[in-house]
């Protein structure tokens, strides 16, 4: 049952992102009219996947608008145009329009509600994997054909080309555009990663490192530096050289990461038992990108790799298992808020079952329990729940629109 909804503040409805593209329909709700008809709307929408479909919801509200069904287990990933995702299925990704349009520009945006769509564009790709936003780019990885498709964010939902690039050998891999047109990318077998190499604006090697076993994930940081996970510490793309920094334990994996354009300290996870099943991690890294240091904090209660996230000032954000959205400073690794979200929960073995999962965007965040199928949400300056709403299914993954950085 939905609980009494706290008022939003001014300063929160200030925060709300910008959206805009357009759709081809395949399984609309209810029409809301076209153009400057349509009705006006505080802000982007956020979708949650459930198993057989996606809803999308009201920012607002969080009521549902759209129920889009699709079989099979769905990731959700923000295309960087302020409006569209692109939905991992068995096929490809599927651009899904959230359906909200935006006129005007900055701070004089006006936001116009439509239909939430799948649209009729998939970009193929057997296994897609990892899907990355950065220097107003995005690159879809296919892990099982190892290519490459760096997108313009404003031209999403068109019709699919050639891949830009193909790896030699097809692996769970990813890559990174960067600013000068070229990209950084993993390098791998079937078997495993070792390290990853740079690609010039011509898609010619520039370098190459094979000191990154296991190499998995990405991050990016306020100077414009490219970080990647290994199972000994992390590997950085830096000021046009690569900079490995090592983990303290001989294997101390830091294999999920997450950025900040207002910060050059990276959030990672932190893992040291290979064999483990299910670790259970309990300390999470904070690694200085200018420094090459790599700091460890204990947090008193474990977490997985959907519960990290960045606040609006650079702040290390974690979900525990504890129930706890424990906030954290990226340059002393002082945890400074605990924030009281729900009930205790237990990681559960198979990585595509849900569990509770953090989503933030500016100075709100949201967090899913499936175990009541309720989103809360957290304004974060004033450390509280303001909202909290039961979903007619029960969550796995949530996502806002994104936009390109």
């Amino acid at each position: 049952m939905r609980k009494v909804r706290a008022t939003l503040t001014a300063a929160l409805a200030a925060t709300l992102l910008a959206v805009a593209g357009c759709a081809t329909p395949s399984e609309p709700a209810a029409p809301s009219g076209a153009g400057t008809e349509r009705p006006e709307v505080t802000g982007p929408r956020i979708s949650v996947s459930y198993n057989g479909g996606i809803l999308v919801l009201d920012r607002d509200t969080l009521e549902p608008v759209a129920d889009l069904k699709l079989p099979g287990f769905l990731r959700l990933n923000p295309a960087g145009d302020r409006r569209h995702l692109l939905v991992s299925t068995a096929d490809g990704f599927r651009v899904l329009d959230t359906g909200v349009e935006v006129k005007g520009h900055g701070d004089h945006d006006h936001f116009f509600a439509g239909e939430a769509v799948f649209t009729d564009t998939t970009y193929p790709a057997p296994e897609p994997g990892h899907v990355v936003r950065h220097s107003g780019k995005v690159a879809l990885f296919s892990d099982g054909a190892g290519t490459v498709r760096v997108l313009d964010p404003a031209k999403i939902n068109t019709a699919p080309g050639e891949p830009t690039w193909t790896a030699p050998s097809p692996h769970h891999g990813v890559a990174v555009p960067l600013s000068d047109g070229g990209l950084f990318v993993s390098v791998g077998t079937e078997e495993g990663r070792t390290g990853a190499q740079v690609l010039d604006s011509a898609l010619k090697e520039v370098a190459a490192s094979d000191d990154c076993p296991d190499l998995h994930g990405e991050a990016a940081t306020e100077s414009g530096t490219v970080l990647a996970g290994c199972s000994d510490g992390v590997l950085l793309w830096r000021d046009g050289k690569f900079v490995k920094i090592d983990s303290p334990d001989e294997y101390g994996r830091i294999g999920n990461q997450a950025g900040s354009p207002r910060s050059d300290v990276v959030l990672g996870d932190y893992k040291t038992d290979k064999d483990a099943e299910l670790e259970e991690p309990t300390r999470i890294s904070l690694i200085d990108t200018e420094t090459a240091k790599l700091r460890l904090v204990e947090l008193g209660t474990s977490y997985t790799f959907r519960s990290l996230g960045r606040g609006p000032n650079g702040e290390a954000l974690v979900l525990g298992t504890d129930g706890r959205l424990h906030v954290i400073d990226p340059d002393t690794g002082k945890i400074t808020k605990q924030i009281k979200i729900i009930e205790p929960w237990r990681e559960p073995v198979d990585w595509q079952d849900p569990r509770p999962t953090l989503l933030v965007e500016d100075e709100t965040a949201w967090v899913t329990d499936p175990a009541t199928s309720t989103v809360h949400v957290i304004y974060l300056p004033g450390n509280k729940v303001v909202d909290s709403v039961e979903l007619p299914q029960v969550p796995n993954e949530i996502s806002g629109v994104g936009e390109g950085h």
